[in-house]
């Protein structure tokens, strides 16, 4: 797409829209110096978007259409701002990309790409919020012999969005209770293709220092055959003023093979401006795949951060993390040399800025 055209094409939709309803072009840049070493493969350092967060285009709107209802829409880019190009390659709106009608008596019924429940469930226990060195999604990969690959294969997966979904989401004033329910169609395509059917179910209960929740996500595709990928997810949190602390346990299961993860963060103000993160995260794997057993097989993750913010918008950040394998593992920091022999370690650290716009 020409980037020209694309950027009078925004202006041109906010600008239009704007006297029939809210219309908002807004987003994230972030980018950090990285430098990973992996034990026996040496160090690389880079440039790489999205250390603190992903950095995106936003596009949102609402009307109000009276009566206690809104028409809404929200859509997101992904961008590497490294290179200046789009995060995936074959997916413009490849963050979320949805239609809503809200009620604030009844709740939102959303059509589109989305989070699933057990992802949204996981990640807001995670103090590095899913990226970066020392981000929780450094487990979740298809690189190892275990249940993400047996379900998903190299292609797209459904440990975080689901595509051609439906979601209904509780409204607010019930006393502290949400969550919402999911349902996804495969509409007959594959793995390959990232089209999975999708049911999803998230229930959680919230007051201004404490909460907790339960998900479970279950995917199909042609590569599950008889058996669904299980996505369950549990977590809490507690703020107690001086600290906020979060314990998580996710679970991947299809068949016989089980993948585990543990997660405890904390995050620590700092006066005013500034705050401290720390996450440990361990992943085990257990069962087997086929005639493979992957009982031994797991690692773990240590992550230390601080954020400085410059103003509401713009921050400073620096992490620091380390992956231990066992077994047969191979768990990286993104960003370091390929190759890593099992059992070994990856270290990581990265300074970086991030801008809201």
């Amino acid at each position: 797409m020409n980037k020209t055209l694309f950027a009078i094409s925004l202006c041109a939709m906010a600008a239009g829209g704007a006297a029939a309803q809210n219309v908002t072009l807004g987003g994230i840049a972030d980018a950090a110096v990285r430098h990973v070493s992996n034990q026996g493969r040496g160090g690389v350092s880079s440039l790489v978007s999205g250390g603190n967060s992903t950095s995106r285009i936003i596009i949102r709107g609402s009307e109000d259409l009276g009566g206690g209802l809104a028409a809404g829409f929200h859509l997101e880019h992904g961008i590497l701002l490294d290179s200046g190009t789009q995060a995936n390659a074959t997916m413009f709106w490849d963050r979320r990309s949805t239609v809503s009608l809200i009620s604030k008596q009844w709740g939102e019924l959303r059509a589109g790409r989305d989070f699933v429940p057990s992802y949204s469930n996981w990640s807001r226990y995670d103090p590095f919020s899913y990226v970066g060195v020392a981000g929780s999604n450094n487990f979740v990969s298809a690189s190892p012999v275990g249940p993400l690959r047996s379900a998903f294969g190299s292609g797209a997966n459904t440990t975080v969005r689901s595509s051609n979904a439906l979601q209904y989401l509780l409204p607010g004033g019930l006393g502290g209770w949400e969550g919402g329910l999911m349902a996804a169609a495969g509409e007959g395509g594959t793995a390959a293709a990232g089209q999975h059917k999708v049911l999803g179910a998230r229930l959680g209960y919230a007051t201004k220092t404490f909460n907790i929740a339960a998900a479970l996500t279950r995917s199909e595709n042609n590569l599950t055959g008889s058996n669904q990928l299980d996505d369950l997810a549990l977590g809490g949190s507690y703020d107690l003023g001086i600290i906020k602390l979060s314990a998580a346990w996710r679970r991947f299961e299809i068949g016989d093979a089980r993948q585990t993860h543990t997660l405890l963060g904390a995050w620590l103000p700092v006066g005013t401006n500034g705050q401290f993160k720390l996450s440990w995260n361990q992943v085990d794997l257990a069962g087997r795949v086929g005639s493979t057993a992957i009982g031994a097989n797991g690692a773990s993750q240590l992550g230390l951060g601080y954020v400085h913010e410059l103003s509401k918008r713009s921050v400073l950040y620096g992490t620091v993390s380390r992956v231990d394998n066992k077994g047969a593992s191979t768990y990286v920091i993104p960003g370091g040399a390929s190759g890593l022999a099992g059992g070994r370690n990856s270290g990581g650290v990265e300074m970086g800025m991030r801008h809201s716009f």
